[in-house]
């Protein structure tokens, strides 16, 4: 297939059903940072596929966030606004987040958003802006902002966050949650989802900030160390991706560990899907499986934020 041919198939779109799971498997390891762009677009190019061109299955992966808007900037249910904080012992002092709150007086209970190894990008945003509309204080802040935030783009954010040091960004992180958790719009009940590197980041802050924490949501994020796992007091709820190994096998001993300590908890695994599969800007979103998870994380909040 032509490279014409392959843009032409990509502005049809293709389904996740038609894209080859090596492909997928490809794309996760390049949006791990394991490869570089160009690498994933060249091996997948040169897999020998069923139904199409390999390329025109990589080039279809590639997130597009404007297609993906689900609730406006605008929306009149909702004030939304960039906001910066002292971030002691982080990366440079400061951050910067992205707040929404409810139209309305308040207070609400508080939820933190935490984004993918590539910063703050559109489709983070946009999660912020519904748990807005479903009546949450959602605060989704920029681990890139000490070296100037999202760069526009996810290759670039990538790289960007990679070079962070680790550990100045979990406390980061970590000043976010408490940003929100004492804002004068909260009620001091705090909630935290994140997607990726984000739902390992809320398997840590569910174990690091203990009673400081109501209720976590991890989306297909790595488990805790086993021996942190005591200290959560939280409510989880987990959800993962059936193909997706990685990410899967950490949990069996973070479950264990939950039994044993107590912790109140559920973990789904979503038949048929990838890896992101709540990220509605690329062909691994799997509309059903987001529509359940999602009404599973606000149900939950609503529960344990009330």
């Amino acid at each position: 297939m032509s490279t014409t041919e392959d843009l032409k198939t990509v502005e049809r779109g293709i389904t996740q059903l038609e894209i080859d799971q090596r492909v997928f498997d490809l794309y996760d390891e390049y949006c791990h940072g394991r490869m570089t762009r160009r690498d994933f677009l060249s091996r997948a190019a040169a897999l020998a596929v069923v139904g199409g061109s390999g390329l025109a299955m990589a080039q279809a992966l590639l997130p597009r966030y404007a297609q993906a808007q689900t609730i406006s900037f605008t929306d009149e249910r909702i004030k939304a606004s960039y906001v910066t904080y002292a971030s002691p012992g982080g990366n440079s002092g400061t951050m910067r987040g992205y707040l929404v709150q409810p139209a309305g007086a308040g207070p609400f209970p508080g939820v933190l958003v935490v984004h993918e190894n590539r910063g703050l990008n559109p489709y983070i945003e946009d999660v912020a802006r519904r748990l807005a509309t479903d009546g949450f204080l959602a605060l989704a802040p920029d681990g890139l902002y000490p070296v100037g935030g999202y760069p526009g783009n996810d290759d670039a954010g990538r790289d960007l966050q990679a070079g962070l040091d680790q550990a100045k960004l979990r406390t980061d992180l970590l000043n976010s949650a408490r940003y929100v958790h004492n804002h004068a719009l909260s009620t001091h009940k705090l909630g935290v989802t994140g997607f990726c590197y984000g739902g390992g980041i809320v398997n840590y802050l569910a174990a690091t900030l203990g009673d400081e924490m109501q209720a976590a949501a991890p989306y297909y994020g790595v488990a805790p160390d086993t021996a942190s796992v005591r200290n959560i007091k939280a409510a989880l709820v987990c959800h993962l991706a059936e193909k997706d190994e990685r990410i899967d096998e950490t949990y069996p001993a973070f479950e264990a560990a939950m039994k044993a300590a107590g912790v109140r908890y559920q973990v789904y695994i979503y038949p048929g899907t990838q890896h992101g599969f709540h990220n509605d800007s690329t062909p691994r979103y799997d509309k059903d499986a987001a529509k359940l998870s999602w009404e599973r994380t606000i149900a939950h909040f609503k529960k344990y934020l009330a």
